[in-house]
């Protein structure tokens, strides 16, 4: 857990890509797309159907870590609106769980706009929390600090010859995107032109190791 400031506000990064705000013992995840596989399968492309358990275990042990008071998920927590619907039975029992023990929110994304059967837990378009405003993609309009996923950024970077990519927070002043915590996705370069047009040319990548924070300019 690596502590940083964002907008006047102490927050932690955790491994996997989630977010910890430790004044609300707030856990804060984005992009889970829990039942991404089964959802291929209907088109016929096949793909191991352990995802949305790999992505609820994780998350678990993050609860077990952190034991926050709330969760709040930033969109595309299911990678359509039926998604709850297809969880097999020990996902369900997982995901009620939590959302029956904590004060669990679901912001709403692309993928799962119009979620109805959510598996526990309540639904909203957007939040605004101590002056954070909680989305599924950044509003290039927003002045207020914003907290976002939709993109999965991802770091790439050559170590000794090799190419190494690694999920990572991409900051600025008042933007703050959170790369996907769902196990089945893959990510967007964080110096995209998508995501510096609403991140700016003063973003950073953000990357959490055990013990301090890695920072890197982007538009270097």
């Amino acid at each position: 857990m690596v502590p940083f400031s964002f907008a006047g506000h102490d927050l932690a990064a955790l491994p996997g890509g989630a977010l910890f705000w430790p004044a609300r013992r707030a856990l804060i995840v984005a992009d889970l797309h829990f039942e991404k596989a089964s959802w291929f399968a209907r088109g016929g492309q096949l793909l191991p159907p352990y995802d949305s358990i790999a992505t609820l275990t994780d998350l678990t042990a993050l609860t077990v870590v952190c034991a926050p008071k709330e969760i709040w998920c930033l969109g595309d927590s299911f990678h359509d609106a039926a998604g709850c619907e297809r969880l097999p039975s020990r996902a369900q029992v997982m995901l009620r769980s939590l959302t029956g023990t904590l004060d669990w929110v679901w912001i709403t994304g692309n993928h799962d706009a119009g979620l109805i059967d959510h598996c526990g837990g309540r639904i909203a378009d957007e939040a605004e929390v101590d002056g954070l405003i909680f989305r599924h993609e950044a509003n290039l309009q927003e002045l207020r600090p914003e907290l976002s996923g939709h993109f999965h950024p991802k770091l790439r970077v050559s170590v000794r010859g090799r190419r190494v990519a690694r999920r990572c927070f991409v900051a600025s002043a008042t933007k703050l995107i959170l790369p996907a915590f769902g196990s089945l996705t893959g990510g967007l370069d964080a110096s995209h032109p998508e995501i510096m047009r609403v991140a700016g040319r003063t973003a950073q990548a953000l990357v959490p190791t055990e013990n301090r924070m890695l920072r890197f300019p982007l538009a270097a």
